[in-house]
Parts: C-alpha cells; structure tokens; sequence
C-alpha cells in the first residue's frame, strides 16, 4: 500500500507560566492507503497532542510544534499556511474528537451542524443540496428517522446517537484521512461495538484510512492493521497487529496487553495493572522513561535513552534489552 501520511521527528510542547510540557517527542510513523492504524498508550502519552498536531487544531497560546514534518501527499502541511490547511481540515484530513456531549454545540440542531461542515467545503451547494447529504449522511451513519433528527438538538439524543452524529461530521466530505481519537469514550460496549463496526465499514466502502487513538488494546486487536504503541510522548513500539499481539518487545506494551480481562483467565476476579505513574513530561528523565515503572529493567536504563531498533522486520522496539550491545548471545 502507497504512504499516504508520513509523520518524521514530530515534537510538540504546551507552555505554562513556569514551564514546558514536552507532550510529543520525535514522534515518526507512517499512515497508509486504506488502512487502520492503532496509537495506544495511557491517558497523558501525547496521543491527542500529536493527532491535534497533524491537523494543526493546538492551541496558538499555550502549544507549539517545535520540530519535524507531517508529509501529506508529498506536501509538508506545517508549511502550509491558515488558508490552505482549512481546505485540507475537515475536507480531505478529518477528525473525529473524544466527547460528543462537549464537541457539539448545545444550541444548535445536529442537521445544521452537519451540514455547515459540508457547506464550508461546498459553498456552491444549495440549501436544499446540503440537507439532503446530511439525510443521506444520516442514514449512512444508522440514524434513524433521519428528517426527524435533522431538526433535534444533541441534547435530545443518546450518547451513541451524539457519536453517530460526530462520524457523520466526520466524513461529510470524503475525507482520505479520518483521525478517530478515543471514538468510543464514555459508550457502553454494545454501543462501541456498533460504533467500530460503523467506522470498519466506512472505511471499506470509501477506501479511507483511519488513525484510532485509543488506550484499550482490546479494541485494536479488532480493529487496526497496524500499531503504534506511545509512552510519555514517544514512540516506544510500532508493528503489525499480529506481530504485536504475537510477540510483543517492549516490557510497557507487555504489560498494557496483560491488563486486557480475560474470560478465559483463572483468576477471574484479579485484573493486571501497571504500578506507578508516567513521568512528569516537564522534566522528562535522562534515560528511558518506562525505567522507574519497569521490571526488567538493567543498568544503563536510567541514564540513556534507547534507540528504536527493528527486531524484525517491520517490528521496531525502543528498547535497551534489544539494543546490540546490550543483547547477550
């Protein structure tokens, strides 16, 4: 499959008065054609950061990209300018956010909010051209009684039907790219389930290529192609799904896939978890950042930062037990 977007040494930092969070470090990766891929790491990794990066939707104030390349097409978006990244924004390069109750706007009608993101791309379209793609959108999306939700506001609508309303937002312009962050959050799971099985299809029928950030491997198993695992705003694993689940390198990515419950587990009433918390991305530690939470640690560990090597191919870990001079034969 042909790249689409190539993501090469991207960092981004958000700034308070006394100072600089390091939320994104040399973060690289590539997205292509039709395909899903997975970023995974704990809440406060820089997930959204870097999606929020892609798209450029960081707050002017307080957030800045200080380094890298976001490769779109062949064109490096951060070169572009206000105007040029709006015509990409929302129409080729799309975002679905985290919250449905807080991303809609409470006082408008879900069929004018769906259809200014249209109309934006599409100023030539009529009025009545632009209601009947959101009715279409709708029904593509599994809203039912779509005329009659056209005129409803979000509060009148289910958690999963505020979703529903989010991914039609989404792909109201056929984007190439769909960034999906935390797409399912705060859903029960039957309506995640209905929610990801949306997206899969879509993803099909329009040839997209989907982003998922999420935190729960679960749903990545079932989803991506491929995936890259983040810890404390860097890239520590990135692999196929199935080499990932198979054979999984870093002891942070062991130790996410062994807190998924399983039914088939003998201790039924016991869930794993990671001890500790992620580090203080205002002073980001002089070695590995997993150090002060992992077991299998070694020496140098604290004091340098492993590189990422490929341990197989396509199998890429940022690790010091993988490092060359530290693998024992």
């Amino acid at each position: 499959m042909k790249k689409l977007l190539s993501v090469k040494r991207l960092s981004t930092s958000f700034y308070t008065r006394s100072k600089k969070i390091r939320a994104v470090q040399n973060v690289s990766f590539d997205l292509k054609e039709g395909e899903a891929l997975g970023i995974v790491g704990e809440s406060g990794c820089g997930k959204s950061a870097m999606a929020k990066s892609i798209n450029q939707l960081l707050p002017k104030k307080s957030a800045t990209i200080e380094s890298g390349n976001i490769i779109y097409k062949g064109e490096n978006l951060l070169e572009k300018n206000k105007k040029e990244m709006r015509a990409i924004r929302g129409k080729e390069i799309s975002m679905i956010f985290q919250d449905p109750m807080t991303s809609l706007n409470p006082t408008m009608k879900i069929g004018k909010q769906v259809g200014e993101a249209y109309h934006l791309h599409y100023p030539q379209k009529s009025k009545l051209e632009v209601y009947r793609h959101v009715i279409k959108l709708f029904m593509q999306v599994r809203i039912p009684q779509p005329e009659e939700r056209y005129h409803q506001y979000p509060h009148e609508l289910s958690g999963g039907m505020r979703q529903r309303v989010m991914v039609a937002i989404a792909i109201s312009c056929n984007p190439f790219i769909l960034l999906a962050d935390e797409p399912t959050t705060a859903l029960d799971v039957t309506i995640q389930a209905q929610i990801l099985k949306l997206l899969k299809q879509i993803q099909k029928e329009e040839n997209m290529s989907i982003l998922l950030i999420t935190h729960d491997f679960s749903i990545v198993a079932n989803f991506c192609d491929r995936v890259v695992v983040m810890y404390a705003g860097k890239v520590i694993e990135k692999a196929s799904v199935y080499q990932l689940f198979e054979s999984p390198k870093h002891p942070y990515t062991k130790e996410l896939i062994n807190a998924i419950p399983r039914l088939d587990s003998e201790e039924q009433n016991k869930l794993n978890t990671i001890d500790g918390t992620p580090p203080d991305l205002a002073l980001p530690p002089l070695g590995c950042s997993f150090e002060p939470r992992c077991s299998s640690k070694i020496i140098c560990c604290k004091t340098k930062c492993p590189s990422l090597v490929e341990t197989n191919p396509d199998h890429f870990v940022k690790c010091h037990l993988f490092s060359k001079e530290n693998t024992h034969g």
